[in-house]
């Protein structure tokens, strides 16, 4: 589970969030007090937000346990973690994507050997609307044989 949460931080499949402040809006940011509008629009790219060092510690990493006890490095304020939006807006289906996403992966594991065929990740294209590799990302795949 937390690697998928973690795969949700690094890479999240949406540039931007985007939501209508429905009134003025008073928020702290490196010790500076800002007021945001009532109906002014607010981004938030999730992208960075959770790449934040002070939130996430060495941001760049693969690092599952982050997210595990004594860490917790999501919970470290309200919105650290952004992989299914946040608040009211967070999408309602997350918790059967996780379902979802362990059940598929469970059988290729079980059914199938892989193998990856690039020599390397392919680079990330934030230039799609949802964010996915650039280009190919090839796996080689093999039939297990039954187990007796």
């Amino acid at each position: 589970h937390n690697s998928m949460k973690e795969a949700l931080r690094l890479c999240p499949p949406l540039i931007l969030l985007i939501r209508y402040a429905l009134k003025d809006v008073k928020v702290q940011a490196a010790g500076k007090s800002y007021t945001i509008p009532k109906g002014d629009m607010v981004l938030i790219s999730p992208s960075v937000g959770m790449r934040i060092p002070e939130v996430f510690k060495d941001p760049n990493k693969f690092d599952p346990d982050r997210f595990g006890p004594g860490r917790e490095e999501d919970k470290s304020s309200p919105f650290a973690y952004m992989g299914f939006g946040g608040g009211m807006h967070s999408c309602m289906g997350q918790n059967f994507a996780f379902v979802q996403v362990k059940t598929i992966l469970s059988v290729l594991f079980r059914e199938f050997e892989l193998e990856m065929v690039s020599e390397k990740m392919p680079e990330i294209d934030y230039a799609a609307m949802v964010v996915g590799p650039k280009g190919d990302c090839r796996v080689r795949y093999k039939k297990r044989k039954p187990s007796q």
